[in-house]
């Protein structure tokens, strides 16, 4: 295919060619988590637009190979009346003009590149080239000089005496800064300045807000504030909405000015409480068009709007569980092939209904978020997800995006990842819904890395106590109930029964593929049985992967293959022996020394049982009433039986 040039064409090309355009500061490693990096462009004339320029990062590391890591197109972006252009996270002051996610830029020894063309000629894990090449930055944190990456660049003849430039050693406070005669400075950051001082002198505008969260209902107040008192009146206006957060989710002025010979001005924004359940929401206040001799020295700042109208579901959470009320939602006769089997005949059956890859489908990692955010949802608000191990709801906009994981929440693999021998893989990231899927077996052992059943929404900080620990090293949190313990028994016994290569032993092992401790996760199951929490969390699970976790459908199975039933063939109980639910409470719960039965209307049966299913006491009493315990601290099952109805109810005994 021939082209032709256009004049204007022509002209563009011309200007482009005689613009200089290089990189002015870069700052690839901050305090803390890495948050504040940037790099900084300047060309030689102001206002100069980048269309057909991309800036790409190479990681010079032994595995990254000198091959690219992210890639920034520039199309429609332009330099300021200064001729810079900022591209950092947000939380870089003054705001860039290109943001990008925090911790993104690589600490070195790296380098940074600025290059004619597109995003498409730089696909992740693109060696370095000098092909069109504009400019070139190596740089490192008190890193040796990656010699062979500096051959690639020295090729280009405008780069033959490139040297690799030591912004300083790990969480330094420096950024590397081009001299006027092209030689490199590590000194004080100085984002949208000229490095040495000159240029136009821009206003920066401060924004401020009390408090960063604020229920339906309440009102609050946006100041903005210039560093310098304006001659003229600044006028702007400021955006709020965020997805579903828009218009008719507030009120107040958002067209502002700040009057000639002032330096602020505010506005007033009143959530509106409406009725409906949205669920938490984030409104961002940006300020949308700031002439060009003013700068943002912060913007798009987070408001958590919290929904007052969050749902209570009619089962309890863990640490306060109920049973019977969540039923099943699996298919009739979804387990009748188990019928009569024994050892591994039982186990080769189970895993022919939840591995059959006819019917199984495998989502991706990123899939998980939105399954945990229904499976763990909390049942005691809608807005939140229940934590494993730590027994505490987090709201569900507080899943963990970057290093920091203080009040964050994430996914917790029961069965590690590094034990396992499973890890994400690039498509992992995409997080595409419930109708797109893979194909697995039980011989897809990658795709245990987002098996729904063996991921728990986690507090960050716990998880990674947790790390890779076998249960029974591991424990849980110091004074937690371990509501948890039976439901990551279940969860680990079900993923070495769906997927070949996987093992539960006694013990601690150091080989791959194998988890413990066995014993430990026998007795976690016997003493926390699956709760209409567990049970809704199957279903949930199921309608996305189209398995079950059997171990929640029928807990007697484990005895069948790990317990003491190991041997004898198993038979589905009937449910014609199931009885009708009696409507009573029973509460404290949990409690110390005693329980109050209330609702009874004829006289009842009252049964305690140990976990293991074992009766240690048993009362007759007529109407409501009160009964005084004498436990060891633990879990314990109460019944209670009444005109053919019963209730049954998981008692904690705290001491």
């Amino acid at each position: 295919m021939k082209y032709i040039l256009t004049p204007i064409m022509i002209m563009m090309m011309s200007f482009s060619a005689m613009c200089q355009l290089v990189i002015n500061e870069l700052d690839c490693d901050t305090p803390g988590i890495d948050d504040m990096e940037f790099v900084e462009l300047l060309s030689d004339t102001p206002n100069f637009p980048l269309d057909g320029y991309v800036v790409v990062f190479f990681n010079g590391s032994e595995n990254g190979g000198n091959t690219s890591y992210f890639t920034v197109d520039l199309d429609g972006y332009a330099t300021d009346v200064n001729g810079l252009l900022l591209i950092g996270s947000n939380t870089v002051s003054p705001v860039p003009q290109y943001l990008i996610p925090e911790n993104t830029i690589q600490n070195g020894a790296d380098a940074v590149a600025i290059y004619q063309g597109s995003d498409f000629n730089f696909p992740e894990e693109t060696v370095a080239t000098i092909d069109n090449l504009i400019d070139v930055l190596m740089y490192d944190t008190s890193d040796s000089d990656d010699e062979d990456m500096l051959a690639i660049f020295r090729a280009h003849p405008d780069f033959a005496s490139i040297e690799q430039i030591n912004e300083g050693s790990s969480n330094n406070t420096n950024s590397i800064q081009r001299n006027n005669d092209g030689t490199y400075t590590s000194t004080v950051p100085t984002p949208r300045q000229l490095n040495d001082g000159s240029g136009v002198s821009l206003n920066g505008v401060q924004i401020t807000i009390a408090e960063s969260q604020y229920g339906e209902g309440e009102s609050f107040d946006i100041a903005f504030t210039t560093e310098v008192t304006v001659t003229e009146a600044l006028n702007f206006d400021i955006n709020l909405n965020n997805f579903f957060f828009n218009n008719a989710d507030y009120t107040g002025t958002t067209a502002l000015t700040i009057a000639a010979g002032q330096n602020s001005t505010s506005t007033t924004i009143t959530l509106i409480d409406d009725s409906e359940d949205e669920g938490d929401e984030v409104a961002i206040v940006r300020i949308v068009d700031l002439p060009e001799d003013f700068l943002a020295l912060n913007n798009n700042l987070q408001i958590r709007v919290v929904d007052n109208d969050f749902v209570v579901a009619p089962y309890g959470i863990p640490t306060n569980p109920t049973f019977g009320i969540v039923s099943s939602t699996q298919p009739v006769g979804y387990y009748n092939s188990l019928d009569g089997l024994a050892d591994t005949e039982l186990r080769q059956a189970m895993q022919e209904i939840i591995a059959d890859p006819t019917v199984v489908r495998a989502q991706t990692y990123n899939d998980v978020i939105d399954i945990l955010n229904d499976a763990d949802q909390n049942p005691a608000n809608s807005n939140e997800v229940w934590l494993v191990y730590s027994e505490e709801g987090r709201a569900k906009l507080d899943f963990q995006t970057t290093s920091d994981n203080d009040g964050k929440w994430n996914r917790e693999h029961t069965f590690p990842r590094s034990r396992a021998g499973y890890n994400s893989i690039e498509e992992d990231n995409d997080r595409d819904g419930i109708n797109i899927f893979w194909v697995t077996s039980a011989d897809s052992l990658r795709h245990g890395n987002s098996d729904a059943h063996a991921l728990r929404a986690a507090d960050g900080r716990e998880n990674g106590i947790r790390n890779n620990q076998h249960y029974g090293e591991y424990v849980g949190p110091e004074g937690t109930l371990g509501s948890f313990r039976g439901d990551v028994a279940r969860s680990v016994l079900y993923m070495t029964v769906r997927y070949n290569g996987l093992s539960v032993v006694n013990g601690f092992p150091d080989i791959d593929g194998q988890l413990g401790d066995l014993a430990t996760l026998l007795d976690w199951h016997r003493n926390d049985p699956p709760d209409d929490f567990e049970m809704n969390r199957n279903n949930v699970i199921y309608e996305w992967q189209r398995n079950r976790n059997p171990f929640i459908d029928n807990p007697n199975l484990i005895e069948y293959i790990w317990g003491d039933q190991v041997g004898n063939n198993w038979n589905l109980p009937s449910s014609s022996e199931d009885l009708e639910l009696l409507g009573v409470d029973v509460y404290p719960n949990p409690t110390t020394d005693r329980i109050f039965i209330q609702g009874l209307t004829h006289q009842a049966e009252v049964t305690i049982h140990s976990a293991q299913g074992q009766s240690l006491s048993s009362y007759t009493i007529v109407g409501d009433s009160e009964i005084a315990l004498d436990l060891p601290k633990g879990m314990y099952v109460v019944s209670v039986n009444s005109e053919g109805k019963v209730k049954t109810v998981k008692l904690v005994v705290c001491k």
